[in-house]
């Protein structure tokens, strides 16, 4: 892998305004979602990242955001080297061939009335990457072919096909265009469990053919697990750790990554891990705690907790928390 990341995300912000109840309409609106506050990423090429943490965390908001189909409120989105957080959609286009979008639901991300072939097909006369209506027709062949569904299904509409089906062609649909990047967004969720490791395979098949990079978003640590190199947590709209698959799995830094990982299930009867169980629900984004915003439901918070909030810092080689009180699940 290249040391140059293609995706550089700085301090990344995305709030939504949020209008009190009762206010004047035109006053300005006094208080915001937090939806991502703050978030430092890279993704290397030819490198899948997962990018894990509960509903409501920010992982879905900074998924959109790197596409910029959500405006940013502040940070920076470098691609490739290019800074291309406040470029206008004309300056974007040739940018969002080269990003490409895997939605969560199957179903409703495709055209009911339309074909999949000119679903999978129209990035192409979008970016006009087929020159003839033959080139398109075996273009979009080839890409059926390549997520494992039939060539001559072009012709049928999505309710003739499974949920996983429809996934699949979701996907032949985003690498139409020829994406460095693919940002998967909950890939599996929507699916039965016993076809999310087809469609978890058929990733890691298309990133070993083409070499792409990958953004992967998922609740489930199961699944980043047997997909990504590295893995960053999100918590509340803010990255929590950082490291390599098997270091962040092996021994977490950050209480939250350790109650995460506690709740996947272990094939082996004989390996009992102790379940560590978060009191309350997730804080509020409108009006985060001060500090660490996960102390209100840490087992390990103490009174300076409220005080600071923790930034990234590295721990070990490659391996990034923020807590205050790194190293007490070592103890």
């Amino acid at each position: 892998m290249s040391e140059a990341p293609l995706l550089a995300i700085e301090a990344l912000q995305t709030w939504f305004p949020v209008r009190r109840r009762g206010a004047f309409p035109f006053r300005a609106p006094a208080q915001h979602v937090r939806a991502v506050d703050g978030v430092s990423l890279t993704v290397r090429r030819g490198e899948i990242l997962g990018l894990v943490g509960e509903s409501g965390s920010g992982k879905t908001t900074l998924g959109r955001s790197v596409v910029r189909a959500l405006e940013p409120t502040g940070g920076r989105i470098v691609f490739d080297g290019n800074d291309i957080t406040h470029l206008s959609r004309r300056a974007l286009r040739p940018f969002r061939k080269r990003i490409q979008l895997v939605f969560q639901d199957p179903t409703s991300s495709l055209n009911p009335r339309l074909r999949i072939g000119d679903a999978i097909g129209e990035p192409l006369l979008i970016h006009r990457l087929a020159p003839d209506e033959k080139t398109r027709q075996q273009r979009v062949r080839d890409l059926l072919t390549m997520v494992g569904l039939p060539a001559e299904a072009t012709g049928r509409y999505p309710h003739e096909f499974s949920g996983g089906q429809r996934q699949r062609i979701g996907i032949a649909r985003a690498l139409a265009s020829g994406p460095e990047l693919l940002i998967a967004d909950e890939p599996v969720s929507a699916l039965d469990v016993s076809i999310q490791a087809q469609v978890v395979n058929l990733l890691l098949d298309i990133r070993a053919r083409l070499g792409l990079s990958m953004l992967v978003i998922a609740h489930d640590v199961a699944v980043v697990e047997h997909l990504a190199d590295r893995i960053a947590v999100m918590y509340l709209g803010r990255v929590v750790e950082v490291a390599t698959n098997r270091e962040l799995c092996r021994a977490p830094r950050h209480p939250y990554t350790a109650a995460l990982l506690s709740a996947v299930p272990v094939p082996d009867p004989t390996v009992h891990r102790q379940r560590i169980a978060l009191p309350g629900e997730i804080p509020s984004p409108v009006n985060p705690p001060s500090g660490c915003a996960f102390r209100t439901r840490c087992p390990f918070a103490i009174a300076a907790c409220a005080a600071t909030r923790p930034e990234l810092q590295e721990v070990a080689p490659g391996h990034w928390s923020a807590c205050i009180r790194d190293g007490v699940l070592d103890s």
